[in-house]
């Protein structure tokens, strides 16, 4: 099992790899994706259910996108980004949230 400090180096790893790594998907786009802000047509409806609501993704969000001149590589890029980022915001919020737990309970 990893330590804490071992499991923040790896996700940090990951991070940077997703975000500064080699890909087809520029990295401006990738950041794009990982913060689920500043997205265009159709890139914000299908990244927007990635992030926030997965089992809604179709076929058509998919087509929309390639049709929009995006590769298959470009988008798997692009969903792995935006699940991550989804992911480490509901982290850093439950981690912000135990902070709060664990202050209020010392403060009594």
């Amino acid at each position: 099992m990893l330590t804490g400090d071992k499991k923040r180096a790896a996700y940090r790893a990951l991070e940077d790899r997703i975000l500064r790594g080699e890909g087809k998907a520029p990295p401006e786009q990738r950041a794009r994706a990982f913060s689920n802000a500043g997205l265009s047509q159709p890139l914000e409806d299908l990244l927007g259910k990635v992030a926030t609501r997965p089992a809604q993704v179709t076929d058509a969000d998919f087509a929309a996108a390639r049709a929009a001149g995006f590769s298959e590589d470009e988008l798997f890029e692009l969903v792995i980004c935006a699940a991550v980022g989804q992911c480490a915001r509901l982290y850093d919020a439950g981690l912000a949230a135990l902070d709060g737990a664990v202050d209020g309970a010392e403060n009594e």
